[in-house]
């Protein structure tokens, strides 16, 4: 197979398996969902999802947000973890969308990268799940299959984003992220992983990685 046609089976294959794709994090406007993002870093979004109603039913606006100390903000979403370095990040980020965007939150990477907390991949979220702005946020999944694959060296994730947006066409990178972390999620994770059941790694990945799960797999036997 060449390299566009192991693309184009990739980006098949998702479409088969996620024609209809959900979002992982509960939501309901673009300041709910730069929140739940953020809160996600290494969280799951399980997790996430069980906190946000907490804090979202106190303050789910940036004018509430900041009505609440950010030790108050903290003892709330205490359970995702980081929760100092989040909290902050939360009080602070709220009281620049107030003083600097209307209280609206931006639809630009930059301005968002400006925000306390808020680093490329959040921001890359939230423009594209939020604004539906073309962006290829990378996380692990993303970053673990595309290697996994043979379409990046694995070397950084700033490495990754670069070669997914150069193989990838632009019209489909906001659903083809979250069909590839439902994917990995699903049929490619990084422990337990079956490779039978991961039919992309199976029939386009690279050599090297396929070589490798089948040497640990005759030595648990």
């Amino acid at each position: 197979m060449t390299k566009q046609e192991k693309v184009d089976f990739v980006i098949t294959t998702l479409k088969e398996l996620y024609p209809q794709i959900p979002i992982p994090l509960d939501h309901k406007d673009p300041y709910t969902l730069l929140i739940a993002v953020l809160m996600s870093a290494q969280s799951t979004d399980v997790r996430v999802n069980k906190i946000t109603p907490l804090l979202f039913e106190i303050a789910d606006n940036p004018y509430d947000m900041i009505k609440l100390t950010v030790e108050e903000i903290r003892e709330i979403i205490k359970p995702v973890g980081l929760s100092p370095m989040k909290a902050k990040g939360i009080h602070g980020l709220s009281h620049m969308i107030i003083d600097n965007h209307n209280g609206k939150v931006p639809e630009s990477l930059e301005e968002l990268e400006k925000f306390p907390a808020v680093g490329h991949k959040t921001a890359s979220v939230v423009i594209s799940q939020a604004f539906g702005i073309p962006a290829f946020p990378v996380d692990t999944h993303i970053h673990r299959l595309l290697y996994r694959w043979g379409f990046t060296n694995g070397k950084n994730v700033v490495q990754t984003e670069k070669d997914a947006k150069r193989l990838f066409p632009e019209h489909i990178w906001n659903d083809l992220h979250l069909q590839i972390i439902w994917y990995g999620r699903q049929y490619s994770p990084a422990r337990g992983w079956d490779l039978e059941k991961d039919i992309i790694t199976k029939t386009i990945g690279r050599k090297t990685v396929i070589d490798e799960y089948y040497k640990k797999k005759l030595k648990t036997k």
